[in-house]
């Protein structure tokens, strides 16, 4: 199970998503010296699509028997890891007019580097699902030998 290197790519994957939802991933300071932060927890759908990351992707490493549902499982992880990114980019967008508009005025904002794991979560996942192609395909290429 864990000797197949998906299954890694499955494990970084789903620690990759826990580290997204607990670490700030956007700053703002503002021009009274306040600071803003902007974290996967704060925001609901945004902390639902992560434990839907996480889940997948640990739900996946154990359907080692059954390659086609944990490819399948893993392309539609694919999918909601491209959601959330763009869902935290539209979050942070949000806040930051929020802020602007509400008579605030930002004199710095920065993503921090938590803000570029669902990148890494999506890598990691696409790796994962190139590893569990792979072995579909010598498993098929080993059942025409026989």
């Amino acid at each position: 199970m864990i000797q197949r290197i998906q299954s890694l790519y499955l494990l970084l994957a789903a620690a990759a998503g826990a580290a997204a939802l607990s670490f700030n991933l956007w700053k703002a300071t503002l021009s009274n010296n306040t600071v803003t932060y902007v974290n996967a927890s704060s925001n609901y759908l945004l902390f639902v699509l992560y434990i839907i990351i996480i889940l997948l992707a640990a739900v996946s490493i154990f359907l080692f028997k059954k390659r086609k549902l944990q490819f399948r499982l893993t392309i539609f992880n694919i999918l909601f890891g491209f959601g959330a990114l763009a869902y935290q980019y539209y979050v942070v967008q949000q806040t930051a007019n929020k802020l602007s508009t509400g008579g605030m005025a930002i004199s710095s904002a920065s993503y921090l580097p938590a803000s570029f794991l669902p990148i890494i979560v999506i890598i990691l996942l696409f790796l994962a699902a190139r590893g569990i192609y792979k072995d579909e395909k010598l498993i098929k290429s080993l059942d025409r030998l026989r």
